[in-house]
């Protein structure tokens, strides 16, 4: 295996474990994370420690519903793309669907990634 398709595979199954110490060791320092919607969650955000704190802001919102799962890893050059199911509860709502994270890869960490959902607008209206 591509040890770039590794990479962005542990990060994502330490990330769905709850393991933020294990998911960011393979991210670099100033990595950008971007989320294009309107829900107040979205946006980019830049730096390990400003990710780790939108990242903690999912799993408040949902009282620690959030879940992960991995359907595939792909790569093609500096880049890889993973289709997952993702899912959450708060507030007596839920949300279930699929999605696509793309991460650009550099020096063999994390240094960018986009994340996308099937239903953006389901998505927003769950968050907000």
């Amino acid at each position: 295996m591509h040890p770039d398709l590794e990479t962005v595979r542990d990060y994502f199954l330490a990330l769905s474990a709850g393991d933020f110490d294990a998911a960011f060791e393979r991210v670099s320092e100033d990595v950008v994370w971007h989320i294009d919607a309107t829900h107040p969650l979205a946006g980019d955000v830049r730096g390990k420690p400003a990710l780790r704190r939108r990242l903690a802001e999912f799993g408040e919102r949902s009282g620690g519903t959030v879940r992960l799962d991995l359907k595939d890893v792909m790569g093609n050059g500096a880049f890889v793309a993973l289709t997952i199911h993702f899912s959450a509860q708060r507030e007596g709502r839920s949300m279930s669907m699929d999605g696509v994270d793309l991460f650009r890869m550099e020096g063999g960490k994390v240094a960018e990634i986009w994340l996308f959902s099937a239903d953006q607008d389901e998505e927003d209206r769950f968050w907000s």
